[in-house]
């Protein structure tokens, strides 16, 4: 006798929605095991003196969904080793059926074979109710794995596993941090029962207020107008590579980083990155780009590892503080000009950073130590700026500029090295200081003089080869006579 499972469908609704394979195949069945009697055919069953067998007791003793559907589905497995077994499934076999996937992935190496009976499925019930076409785009998601099945708002999307009001609460805070509380939303009972459909149109905030919610409940969620459309290439496929280069298979480099040595590749990638920017290279731009996201993958998969967070929890947290710090284009705040935006945005970080008790913050606490020297003076005299700590205008600035060169020269004069040192410190902080009254960002413009002088050097080099000459027999004259030429050709 050849071991098999019979996996058959008992569509959305009564005995007359299933094909007569599937009544047949019910009725003749040797053992039968039904994954729960919670279903309109089960009367049909039970008027025809169907024996059978139900797993609804597995509901009652299991601590979670995933141990109930595990023991459902080894109970099931067991039983087919001793002999054909037929298991009855509400809906489709195939559709939201954790049971059946878990049947399908253990069977072969059992020795088990599977047949699949295919019946009506509750979600063409459920697009029937709605007059809605699912080609247009559609995604089915657990209510109980919405944290690993992430809604995408633009696209509609029906949630499955609404099966109580307790289970209806936790699934509304959940979508309340991707859809608005006033969001309409539909909420759909027994789709495909004669005699006790119910559809009823709500705002997302009520959906654990109703109180007819039971196992045969869905929420539709249409599309949010306004969302951000699915990304053409989204994060998915580079976050599943690198778990494989972290995995005990993959690539031995990758296994031995932690957040601590991959800190100089994500400066130097960070680097690169400005390099094109200098250049306005687009094309390089895009490649740069691209190995500074890995960067920040390689450091979210490592902190995945550990259980602290992931990709989805960075861009999560991300996107939600470019709502919260843009009150002006997502809420109703009137706010005049950038200044203003600046001053705002920095009284929300602020606030946000208050629940940090016993410390006493400063303003410049928000420019991070580990920036570039020119980048970090930059940032804290822009922050002492924003309480009025700054000069009236340029020519204020300017004078302590002359101010400290004076101070620097004094220093030279008197052959203080450690004088000297601190004194051009403070000519770089106070240039610093000018150029921020322009606007200037320092880095950017040192940078773009690093660029320049690559440029102009190479032309001398460039031009020394070509006339057989070598730079270090050459003359500071002839040398410069060559850098005059290379900026007249830029020029």
């Amino acid at each position: 006798m050849t071991a098999k499972i019979t996996i058959v469908g008992l569509g959305p609704g009564g005995k007359d929605s299933l094909p007569p394979v599937n009544l047949n195949i019910l009725r003749e069945a040797d053992r039968l095991f039904l994954r729960t009697t919670v279903h309109p055919v089960v009367e049909w069953l039970k008027e025809r003196q169907v024996a059978f067998a139900s797993f609804d007791a597995y509901y009652e003793s299991g601590t979670d969904f995933n141990q109930v559907y595990r023991a459902i589905a080894d109970h099931v497995l067991a039983a087919a080793q001793t002999g054909p077994v037929v298991y009855a499934v509400p809906g489709h076999p195939l559709v939201a059926e954790t049971t059946v996937e878990m049947i399908i992935g253990a069977a072969g190496g059992l020795g088990l074979a599977v047949d699949i009976v295919p019946a009506m499925s509750f979600l063409d019930a459920v697009y029937a109710a709605l007059r809605i076409d699912p080609v247009q785009g559609m995604q089915i998601a657990d209510g109980l794995r919405l944290d690993e099945q992430p809604i995408n708002p633009a696209v509609g999307a029906i949630v499955v596993q609404v099966y109580s009001r307790l289970a209806a609460g936790d699934i509304k805070l959940a979508l309340l941090e991707r859809y608005p509380a006033e969001h309409q939303v539909t909420m759909i009972q027994a789709a495909g029962v004669p005699g006790l459909e119910r559809v009823a149109r709500m705002p997302l905030y009520q959906i654990d207020r109703v109180d007819w919610v039971d196992h045969l409940t869905s929420l539709y969620l249409p599309p949010l107008t306004g969302a951000a459309q699915t990304c053409r290439y989204p994060l998915d496929e580079l976050v599943t590579i690198m778990a494989r280069l972290r995995s005990d298979n993959g690539c031995p480099w990758d296994r031995e980083q932690d957040h601590h040595t991959l800190t100089r590749y994500l400066l130097e990638e960070a680097y690169e990155v400005l390099e094109t920017i200098q250049e306005e290279d687009m094309y390089k731009l895009c490649e740069e780009l691209g190995d500074l996201l890995l960067q920040i993958v390689f450091h979210a998969q490592i902190a995945g590892e550990r259980g602290y967070f992931d990709v989805n929890d960075v861009v999560a947290g991300v996107s939600r503080k470019m709502v919260r710090r843009h009150p002006h284009v997502f809420g109703e705040l009137h706010l005049e000009n950038s200044d203003q935006v600046l001053t705002t945005w920095e009284e929300i970080k602020q606030r946000e950073r208050g629940g940090d008790a016993g410390k006493n913050r400063s303003i410049l606490d928000g420019a991070p130590r580990g920036l570039p020297a020119l980048l970090h003076a930059y940032k804290i005299q822009a922050k002492a700026a924003q309480v009025g700590f700054d000069w009236p205008d340029y020519r204020g600035a300017l004078l302590k500029l002359q101010e400290e060169l004076a101070e620097w020269r004094e220093a030279l004069q008197n052959g203080n090295r450690e004088c000297l040192q601190e004194e051009t410190g403070d000519i770089l902080f106070a240039m610093v200081n000018v150029a921020r009254m322009f606007e200037i960002d320092p880095e950017l413009a040192l940078a773009a003089t690093n660029s320049k002088f690559l440029r102009r050097f190479r032309y001398i080099e460039d031009q020394a080869a070509a006339k057989g000459l070598i730079l270090t027999a050459m003359t500071l004259e002839e040398m410069d006579f060559l850098w005059e030429q290379a900026k007249k050709e830029e020029k």
